[in-house]
């Protein structure tokens, strides 16, 4: 059967199947594994740029028809629905009631809670609210032999040893397959607002001092240059700031008035409100994060410290100027993010300079990991950086719950 979305590295010999259930799912999954053959799970094919290519890949299972909300208690706050339901989906389900998850991915109408779940995938936001890991409070596996495994439930409360359910966020499907996700929500914020300001480099410095000092932090704060096309707002060469605000009504018109003071004070000449299209100019920002120019772009993910975050923003520009790239960047001044987007006049030049330039990032920046670009770059180098010292523990994690090696051999650090 063909897929619902094209992989990169899948190939001819690579067969499709979208289970209808839960338990179908489970069986092709207990067929791969007596067989000897190796499966590969996708949702919406939106972050297939995190983790490296599999080893090998005999079936592809699209989990896009386990889409059902199965409970949904609005009075509890809590909602249950297939691993396949789009993100979109599941906020506009939400929402009619008031409510959200704050989980903040790419492309939303495409991306699946399972597939974003099983990515690992940490957006702006969770400076604020948390990961979106913290909101998961049950959940249904399918387990390479077959097997349907249930931990959690659908009641919000503190509980005694290990959440099970918390080891499939990251893996990036190779420990199981998510098939029911258990979430908690939260009341919806009131309003939202976005604040663009262009941030000439003379300015840049004091402009953050003040900024440090609102009374009303903004949900989220970043320092954007490029991304002209994806993000809203014009910098020219130097940069401009994104600012997101949710909340109360009275209380965002309240730090938008402290931040057009703030910023006149550090003489940024001009600051841009959205209201109307604040939600929409947001989810831009977001979907940039993984967006690629043609074939001729890398993009790099730092983690670090807020505190340090322009010092690695400076690193990441000298190390586009060695080897004369152009460079988009977001420096997420909230949660210490850095992405880093690195685009090269034609095809040939990113694919020959990208083994010796993230070679050159990773001695220069700690925590860094390659997140999108052309699967023909990306499959020349090792997606993570060193293995963490608990490299051992993960391995046996895959050992026990994958002993054939059935499920996406070589995604994960390490090549686990």
């Amino acid at each position: 059967m063909k897929a619902v979305v094209e992989v990169p590295f899948t190939n001819a010999g690579t067969s499709w199947a979208v289970p209808e259930d839960a338990q179908a799912l489970a069986a092709e999954l207990r067929r791969c594994d007596a067989d000897g053959r190796k499966a590969v799970l996708f949702g919406g094919g939106t972050l297939q740029g995190l983790g490296n290519p599999p080893r090998a890949c005999d079936l592809a299972i699209s989990t896009t028809k386990l889409n059902a909300l199965i409970e949904y208690d609005p009075r509890d706050l809590t909602i249950a629905v297939g691993a396949g339901m789009t993100l979109r989906t599941l906020a506009n389900t939400l929402g009619k009631h008031g409510q959200f998850v704050p989980i903040d991915a790419p492309h939303p109408e495409r991306a699946t809670i399972g597939g974003t779940l099983a990515a690992g995938w940490i957006g702006p936001r969770r400076a604020r609210y948390g990961r979106p890991r913290d909101y998961l409070i049950g959940t249904t596996v399918a387990l390479a032999d077959g097997t349907l495994s249930s931990a959690g439930g659908m009641v919000v409360k503190n509980v005694t040893g290990y959440d099970v359910g918390k080891l499939f966020v990251g893996s990036l499907g190779t420990l199981g397959a998510l098939v029911r996700i258990n979430l908690k929500a939260l009341p919806a914020p009131q309003t939202n607002r976005v604040a663009i300001a262009s941030l000439p480099e003379a300015t840049r410095e004091r402009a953050l001092e003040h900024l440090s000092t609102l009374a009303v932090e903004p949900t989220c704060l970043l320092f954007v240059r490029g991304f002209s096309r994806e993000i809203d707002g014009t910098d020219g060469l130097e940069g401009r700031l994104f600012l997101y605000y949710e909340g109360t009504q009275a209380v965002v018109d309240r730090a938008t008035r402290e931040l057009r003071s703030a910023l006149g004070a550090a003489g940024v000449p001009e600051t841009t409100i959205l209201d109307q299209n604040a939600a929409r100019s947001y989810q831009r920002l977001i979907d940039a994060y993984t967006s690629t120019v043609g074939q001729r772009s890398l993009t790099l993910r730092s983690h670090g410290l807020p505190g340090d975050v322009l010092v690695r923003f400076i690193t990441i520009e000298s190390i586009a100027r060695e080897y004369k790239l152009s460079l988009d960047a977001i420096a997420d001044v909230g949660t210490g993010d850095l992405i880093a987007r690195f685009v090269s006049r034609d095809t040939e030049t990113i694919s020959y300079l990208a083994p010796p330039l993230v070679e050159a990032a990773r001695e220069r920046l700690s925590g860094l990991t390659i997140i999108a670009g052309d699967p023909a770059v990306r499959g020349s180098i090792d997606t993570w950086d060193a293995p963490p010292p608990s490299i051992g523990k993960l391995r046996a994690l895959k050992e026990r719950f994958d002993p054939r090696g059935t499920l996406a051999p070589g995604r994960l650090v390490g090549g686990i």
